[in-house]
């Protein structure tokens, strides 16, 4: 038995005692080797790309070279295990898509009561009734509800509507047209007035000359006569 165990002991040794056995088992070696260090610069940059942090990339290549060439495939497996799941660039890009999706969302128009999605061109919310748009009284658009002043057509929701009034307190001359203002008086009023005094033009003078009238002989005056009676006359002859 002995015999046998020191034969195939020395066919081993002859075996690895050959120098093409030794240069494939030094290479294989240097494979290894050269896996084990490659293994723990890919666990450096592939943990770089996937955090912030700085000291994470250098705990990940250490861990991978404390497990030695022997050991390091179970440091691999244990350092996909542990890893952030997305890199830093997927995060971003992640990031911006959730973004532009809320930005989408918020364009879309909602009732300010029930929250639900409403288009464009309705006036009336169909599930709550709330007024969500007005119609412009000027040129038709839809208009917002908060706005001042229509933006197609700049009617001013915030001011009277102006309707053209006569003065009643002014009587034109004779020819005059009665001005016309504006209601609400103020500047425009006496604006209008003053353009109605320039445009008018007075009436023609229809007046003819009439001739002087002739004169005439006034009676005498009249004495008054006392209530008893005119007085006696005297008689000029003398006796």
């Amino acid at each position: 038995m002995q015999q046998i165990l020191d034969a195939i002991g020395s066919a081993v040794g002859t075996f690895f005692a050959n120098d093409t056995v030794q240069l494939i088992l030094r290479g294989v070696g240097f494979y290894i080797i050269f896996m084990w260090l490659a293994t723990a610069y890919w666990a450096y940059r592939d943990m770089s790309a996937r955090t912030m942090n700085p000291v994470a990339p250098y705990l990940a290549a250490g861990l991978i070279i404390i497990f030695t060439p022997v050991l390091f495939v179970f440091a691999w497996i244990l350092y996909r295990i542990l890893r952030p799941h997305e890199t830093v660039a997927e995060a971003n890009e992640r990031a911006l898509a959730e973004e532009a999706m809320l930005v989408e969302v918020e364009k879309q128009a909602h009732c300010a009561n029930c929250g639900r999605a409403v288009q464009p061109e309705w006036l009336i919310c169909p599930t709550c009734r709330n007024r969500l748009r007005r119609l412009c009284p000027s040129c038709g658009r839809l208009v917002e509800l908060d706005w001042s002043l229509c933006a197609f057509c700049g009617k001013d929701f915030e001011r009277p509507a102006e309707r053209p009034v006569a003065l009643p307190d002014v009587r034109p001359a004779a020819g005059q047209v009665p001005a016309i203002v504006p209601a609400g008086g103020g500047a425009a009023a006496a604006r209008a007035l003053a353009a109605s005094a320039t445009s008018t033009t007075p009436a023609p003078d229809r007046t003819e000359e009439l001739p002087a009238p002739a004169p005439t002989s006034l009676p005498a005056p009249l004495t008054a006569v006392p209530a008893d009676g005119p007085p006696p006359r005297r008689s000029s002859r003398r006796r």
